[in-house]
């Protein structure tokens, strides 16, 4: 479940459906596309890394120790031996970049993705994308503040976009070999290294689910 979480949160789905979008607003022509590998080529490899560096630190600080951790005020002085009396500030300032982050991200793909469903052609101005944005963001915010353990609900949301991420890149694989896109639409390399990734991450889900269902 935790591997699952790991992947739901570096290839988070809903950031598909953002990058689409920004993208349509930004190019439009098929002569764009060298702008937009070049734009995929910095922002994957950052956001990998920045995974990469959560990870290794946290297993530095935790893996092996009889750590529990119910809030994000437990994990700062467990990060003392590493960081010494700079680990709460660093600790705020991480947990401060991680909420901006998200709070900005999840809601805007929220609302572009609804956009789509309902068929509407909305702009960041318009009174309709800024009311699913905000009403997202409240959503998010309201769990949080009437009780419920923070760290198991990003956990358990982790999870469930791990578990999503197979459907959208079945989907992802179906779109980009239509005809429709003519020279442009995927090569043989492509499509294997496209299907690997669906394979993976449904059976990581299909483990989840038969874990979550008491089937192992």
């Amino acid at each position: 479940m935790t591997v699952i979480a790991l992947i739901g949160t570096t290839v988070v789905p809903y950031n598909l459906f953002l990058h689409a979008s920004s993208v349509s607003k930004k190019w439009h022509e098929p002569e764009h596309l060298a702008d937009a590998k070049k734009d995929l080529l910095v922002s994957i490899p950052l956001g990998g890394l920045i995974s990469l560096a959560i990870v290794s630190t946290a297993a530095m600080a935790f893996f092996g120790k009889a750590v529990e951790l119910k809030s994000a005020a437990d994990i700062a002085p467990a990060l003392q031996p590493l960081f010494g009396d700079k680990a709460e500030t660093l600790m705020a300032i991480g947990l401060f970049s991680a909420g901006i982050s998200s709070s900005v991200t999840a809601p805007l793909a929220a609302a572009y993705a609804l956009s789509g469903v309902l068929e509407k052609n909305w702009e960041l101005s318009d009174f309709g994308f800024k009311a699913v944005w905000i009403t997202i963001l409240v959503l998010g915010v309201i769990p949080a503040t009437i009780g419920f353990k923070p760290v198991s609900i990003i956990w358990f949301a982790q999870v469930a976009n791990g578990i999503l991420l197979p459907l959208i890149t079945g989907f992802l694989l179906y779109l980009m070999n239509s005809n429709t896109l003519g020279q442009h639409k995927n090569n043989m390399l492509q499509n294997t290294l496209g299907l690997i990734i669906f394979a993976v991450t449904l059976m990581l889900s299909g483990r989840s689910l038969s874990y979550a269902f008491g089937l192992l």
